[in-house]
């Protein structure tokens, strides 16, 4: 069973490191005006999605503590982020203020994950 959470776990990180990695590759346009979502923010943001849920199952099914809280606050997180990803995707340009949000709640997921103990 722990072979396979680490799986869910490097794939999590993946998952993060594409909406993160997608965000800052737009960071100069931001500054211009003329940042949009790429492909790979919406992907990344749907890889933790569907990792995370299966991490919580599997940490469950192992009989671990889960903090429902932490899981909670990160998963509203997760949605307000897909969903602006989503809903914005096929715009040519992106207002800096949405664009800045979804780098924000994505750098506040991390800290989340990994200071909320």
């Amino acid at each position: 069973m722990n072979a396979l959470i680490h799986v869910f776990v490097a794939l999590h990180i993946i998952g993060i490191a594409s909406l993160l990695g997608g965000f800052l590759t737009q960071m100069k346009a931001m500054g211009a005006g003329t940042a949009r979502f790429v492909p790979a923010m919406l992907h990344g943001a749907l890889t933790m999605l569907v990792t995370g849920v299966a991490l919580v199952g599997l940490d469950q099914a192992d009989d671990r503590a889960v903090n429902n809280v932490k899981i909670a606050v990160k998963l509203l997180i997760l949605i307000v982020i897909l969903a602006l990803v989503y809903v914005k995707r096929d715009e040519e340009k992106v207002s800096k203020g949405v664009f800045a949000a979804v780098g924000g709640l994505t750098v506040a997921n991390i800290f989340i994950a990994t200071l909320w103990t």
